[in-house]
C-alpha cells in the first residue's frame, strides 16, 4: 500500500520510466510512501487503474509523452470517475505545454510542466498536509543539478535484468532545432560528474552492462565525454569485465581528435552512437534554425565506419518545411554513402510547444489532430507521397535496419539511386504483402529475390548466392526452401533446424 502512486505506461516493456525514477528519489520523507506502476501499452486501461487503485493511493501522479497520452486520458478518465477522491497530477513533455483544451489535462487536478522533482515533491507534501495546494497549472523551475537527487538506485533488480537502463550526465541542448523541445531551452547543465560516475559504478557492481545516456549531446564538453569513456574503457579493462554496451547521442559535426582516439579504444560490439542528420538541405536546415558543418559531418561518419567499431545510427525526417522528394532523395543518398549502419526515417511530428509550427501557413503544413501529430502533407509533399515515404520508412527498418540483407540489399540500386530503388521497391512490396507488419523473413526474403530477379533483372544465380550468403551468416541453419539450388554442399549436408538469429547490431557486421 502506498499514498502515492508514481505512474505511466511504457512503450514496450522494455523500456523504463526513467523520468517516475527521477521523481521518487527526489521525494524525501514521502519517498517510503511511494510506489512506481508502469505497464506498456499493451494493458487495457481499466486494469491498469485496477493495479493503481490496489495500491490505496491518496495521489496518483501520470508521466505523459506523445506516445501514451491517449493511453493515458483513458486511464485519467476511469480513474476520476471510480476514485474521485484521489488527486490527479499530471506531468511530463505532452502536458508542459499547451495545456489549454487537452482532455487529460481537463481530467486532471494538477499539471506540473517542466522538469518536476522538486515541484512534485513540494505538492504532495502540501496536499497530503490538508495545506493549500496552489493553482493546476504550476510551471516548475528548472532545477539546480547539484540539489537532486540521483535516481540510480531506483532500479530494482528486475529492472537491470529485463529493461534498458536510462542514465543521463546532462540536461539541455544548444541548439534551436525547431521541430524539438530543446531548442526552448539553449542552457547545458551537466550533473557534477564524480557523483554521477560513482553512481555509474554501483550500477556496474550490481550487473548492469546496457546503458543508454539521454543526453542530447553528450560529445559537446569535450572534457566531460573522455572522463566518462575513460570510466567504462577503464572498468572494461579489468580482467572478467567483457560485456558492455553504450549507447550515446552525438552531435554529429563534432569529433575532434581526442575523441576519436578515446572512440578507437573501444572493442567491437560496445559503443552505438544515435547520431541526428535530420536534413542534408543546407536550405532546409536553415530554415528551421539547424546549424550544421556538412562537410565536417561527412568526414566524422566516414571515420566511425572506417577507424572504429561504433555501430551508427543516423536520424532522417521526412517532411520538414519545404523539402521535397528530390531534396530528401539527395540526402538520403548522401547520408547512406557515409556508410552508417542504421538509418532511421522518422515522420516529422508536431511536439506540443516546438516552435516548428510557425511554418505551417507559408508552407502549407498539415498535421494530424491525433498522437503522435505526424505531419500529413506539406506545400512539397502531397498526402499521396507522404504516404509512400511513410511505406518506405517501415519497408527500410524492416528490410535495410534489421541488418538481414547486408549482402543482398545492394543488389537493388547498383549505379542508381538507392532511395529512389528502395521505394520502388517499397511500391511494390506493398502491393505484393498488403502490409509491412509481421512478415515472416522468409516471405520477406522471397519477394526480395523476386523483385531483384524479375523487376530489377538481376541474374538468378546472382541473388540467390547473396541472399544464401546472407543467411548463412545470420542464420545458417534456417535458410528458406526456395534458396536450394544456390546453396553449397556443405549447407545441405546440415540439418536445417531453426535457431535464434543474432543480435541486431551483430547482423550488420558487430562481433
Amino acid at each position: 500500500m502506498a499514498d502515492l502512486v508514481l505512474a505511466t505506461l511504457n512503450a514496450r516493456y522494455i523500456h523504463a520510466a526513467f523520468g517516475l525514477r527521477c521523481l521518487r528519489a527526489n521525494l524525501g520523507e514521502l519517498r517510503e510512501r511511494s510506489v512506481i506502476v508502469e505497464r506498456d501499452l499493451q494493458v487495457r486501461p481499466v486494469d491498469f487503474v485496477e493495479q493503481i487503485l490496489a495500491q490505496g493511493p491518496r495521489i496518483v501522479g501520470l508521466s505523459v509523452f506523445i506516445w501514451n497520452v491517449a493511453a493515458l486520458t483513458q486511464v485519467a478518465a476511469i480513474l476520476k470517475r471510480v476514485a474521485p477522491e484521489v488527486v490527479l497530477v499530471l506531468g511530463g513533455p505532452e502536458v508542459s505545454h499547451e495545456t489549454d483544451g487537452q482532455p487529460i489535462v481537463a481530467l486532471a487536478d494538477h499539471v506540473i510542466r517542466g522538469e518536476g522533482e522538486l515541484a512534485f515533491r513540494t505538492l504532495c507534501e502540501a496536499i497530503l498536509a490538508g495545506a493549500p495546494r496552489g493553482p493546476k497549472v504550476q510551471d516548475a523551475p528548472a532545477p539546480e543539478l547539484a540539489r537532486l537527487t540521483l535516481p540510480y538506485d531506483e532500479y530494482d533488480a528486475a529492472d537491470i535484468a529485463h529493461r534498458i537502463v536510462y542514465v543521463e550526465a546532462s540536461r539541455g541542448c544548444p541548439f534551436e532545432c525547431e521541430f524539438c523541445l530543446s531548442s526552448l531551452d539553449e542552457r547545458v547543465r551537466p550533473f557534477p560528474l564524480e557523483p554521477f560516475l560513482a553512481a555509474m559504478e554501483r550500477l556496474l557492481a550490481r550487473g548492469v552492462r546496457h546503458f543508454k545516456f539521454v543526453d542530447r549531446t553528450f560529445n559537446l564538453g569535450l572534457a566531460t565525454s573522455l572522463r566518462i569513456l575513460g570510466f567504462f574503457r577503464d572498468w572494461l579493462a579489468q580482467p572478467g569485465h567483457d560485456a558492455l554496451f553504450l549507447h550515446f547521442e552525438l552531435i554529429p559535426d563534432r569529433l575532434p581528435q581526442a575523441l576519436r582516439d578515446a572512440i578507437a579504444a573501444f572493442p567491437p560490439g560496445t559503443l552505438q552512437f544515435e547520431v541526428g542528420i535530420q536534413t542534408l538541405d543546407p536550405t532546409v536546415a536553415a530554415r528551421i534554425s539547424r546549424r550544421m558543418d556538412f562537410a565536417r559531418i561527412d568526414e566524422n561518419l566516414r571515420f566511425l565506419r572506417t577507424h572504429s567499431s561504433v555501430h551508427v545510427h543516423a536520424d532522417l525526417i521526412v517532411g520538414l518545411p519545404g523539402e521535397d522528394l528530390a531534396s530528401f532523395a539527395r540526402g538520403f543518398d548522401s547520408l547512406l554513402a557515409m556508410g552508417p549502419h542504421e538509418i532511421q526515417v522518422g515522420i516529422l511530428k508536431r511536439l506540443r510547444g516546438a516552435p516548428i509550427v510557425r511554418h505551417d501557413a507559408a508552407f502549407g503544413m498539415i498535421w494530424s489532430d491525433d498522437p503522435p501529430y505526424e505531419i500529413l502533407a506539406t506545400d512539397a509533399l502531397d498526402f499521396a507521397t507522404m504516404q509512400r515515404l511513410r511505406r518506405f520508412a517501415r519497408a527500410w527498418d524492416l528490410v535495410a535496419n534489421s541488418g538481414n540483407f547486408v549482402r543482398s540489399l545492394p543488389l537493388l540500386w547498383r549505379d542508381a539511386s538507392p532511395f529512389l530503388r528502395f521505394l520502388a521497391f517499397s511500391d511494390w512490396l506493398a502491393i505484393r504483402c498488403q502490409v509491412f507488419f509481421g512478415i515472416a523473413l522468409h516471405r520477406l526474403a522471397e519477394a526480395l529475390f523476386d523483385h531483384l530477379v524479375l523487376v530489377i533483372g538481376v541474374p538468378r544465380e546472382e541473388a540467390g548466392k547473396a541472399l544464401f550468403a546472407d543467411f548463412q551468416r545470420t542464420r545458417p541453419n534456417d535458410w528458406p526452401g526456395f534458396l536450394r539450388p544456390f546453396a553449397g554442399e556443405a549447407a545441405l549436408e546440415r540439418p536445417r533446424a531453426p535457431r535464434a538469429g543474432a543480435r541486431r547490431q551483430a547482423r550488420h557486421g558487430h562481433a
